[in-house]
């Protein structure tokens, strides 16, 4: 007993030596969850965590403290449809057949760091090649890189010839290698092992193409590619191993039927109906929709070489997307924020608040997608997605008040992630 209260002794001490407070003297907070904005509030931390928040908490004797009295403070932001891995170069044939996972793997780590200092502190990253992005999470996570938390779906599941298959090229061509390390797969017993693969590698979500893609060279934009008796079978694969399923939907008819099958959003919706945003609302489903990228992609990947096939269908995707994320947003379906980052140069993420707000949302509802709400969709608000005691301390800070100019957030001067900070441009 003695020695037992003496190693107790020995442990509490350790941890208390290894305290590492830190204050924050924010000069406006941005309250998602009750929707104010507060002043000159103090946000204590321990190590990675939010002990203590609020405006008449005592300074502890030796707390490092963060000036950021001139600055509006908000939790740390959250795109919930990344692919931090990847980001064109300067031509679409080479980036196929001359580059190969080893040239991404790289680079991946600097496109994980521009996307944390630009505010982020988490994302869900929605498929990647060669594992890359349980790699970089698993570094990111030991700390050996900055980048943010990310959660990931590893290979996208696709039919033969579906968006995640490579079509359009000559058949003679061949990638050799493991016909099981991909997410191609047809029929129930496939799909059944790819989602246990991808799991077994290490996929934090699942993600699959109910629909037909832009960025694609199969005909459709927005065509079922798979039965409803398939969607089912995945989503049920992959609830039994406990692991949520997205579903890549332009097309009404397919994102109806992984509405069915019991998805747990839906990305891009591009061309949804009143029909499927009233089985939304229904269902609960969220809409991670990419509204800002249109702009990009359509001054930009002509430049690049993408054929015009592919430019066509984004003229026939982008204005529509735009005015069914509106109508979604009329009819109270739940909103998370995702940018599709990667299809534009990492770091941007950002830039797509100005474009929630000029369709529907509020700029407190635009700044709670990307936060408390994108927290829900990944079952992570217990943990961080506002600024509360208990939860970790991802903070950022804005120069401006984002509620009065949500172009604010498109240039973040402080980030904090789990109370380490990353980047601090501000001055007191």
């Amino acid at each position: 007993m003695l020695y037992a209260a003496i190693l107790l002794l020995v442990l509490t001490g350790k941890m208390h030596a290894q305290s590492k407070l830190k204050v924050i003297k924010a000069g406006k907070l941005v309250d998602v969850i009750h929707e104010v904005v507060l002043t000159n509030q103090i946000i204590l931390i321990d190590n990675d965590k939010i002990v203590d928040i609020g405006a008449n908490i005592p300074i502890p004797k030796g707390a490092e403290v963060i000036d950021l009295s001139k600055a509006t403070v908000l939790p740390g932001l959250m795109d919930c449809h990344a692919h931090v891995t990847f980001q064109p170069g300067d031509n679409y044939y080479e980036d196929i057949f001359r580059k190969t996972a080893i040239d991404y793997a790289v680079i991946a780590h600097i496109y994980a760091k521009r996307t944390l200092e630009a505010g982020f502190t988490m994302i869900r990253d929605v498929g990647a090649d060669a594992l890359l992005d349980v790699s970089l999470r698993n570094a990111i996570n030991e700390g050996l890189i900055p980048g943010p938390r990310m959660l990931v779906s590893t290979f996208v599941l696709s039919p033969t010839g579906g968006h995640g298959d490579l079509s359009g090229f000559n058949p003679s061509i061949d990638w050799k290698g493991n016909k099981d390390y991909t997410g191609i797969a047809d029929g129930a017993d496939e799909i059944r092992k790819r989602v246990r693969n991808n799991i077994k590698w290490g996929a934090d979500w699942i993600k699959f193409a109910a629909t037909a893609g832009v960025l694609s060279e199969e005909e459709s934009v927005g065509a079922p590619q798979y039965s409803l008796e398939e969607m089912k079978v995945l989503v049920e694969e992959a609830n039994r191993w406990g692991k949520k399923v997205a579903a890549h939907a332009h097309g009404a008819e397919g994102a109806k039927l992984a509405i069915q099958a019991g998805v747990a959003s839906i990305e891009h919706g591009s061309l949804i109906d009143e029909e499927t945003i009233r089985m939304m609302k229904e269902k609960g489903i969220w809409l991670v929709s990419d509204i800002y990228n249109d702009d990009y992609i359509l001054s930009e990947f002509a430049k690049k070489g993408y054929p015009e096939k592919i430019i066509e269908k984004e003229r026939l995707v982008g204005r529509l997307q735009r005015e069914n994320f509106q109508k979604a947003v009329k009819a109270g379906v739940k909103i998370a924020y995702g940018t599709d980052s990667g299809v534009y140069p990492h770091g941007w993420n950002g830039k797509q608040f100005f474009y929630m707000v000029k369709y529907g949302l509020t700029p407190m509802q635009a700044i709670q997608s990307a936060t408390i709400n994108a927290a829900d969709l990944m079952d992570w608000k217990d943990k961080t997605g506002s600024l509360t005691k208990g939860k970790l301390a991802d903070i950022i800070a804005v120069e401006t008040n984002p509620l009065n100019d949500i172009k604010a957030l498109e240039s973040v001067k402080f980030v904090m992630k789990e109370g380490v900070v990353y980047k601090n441009e501000l001055t007191p």
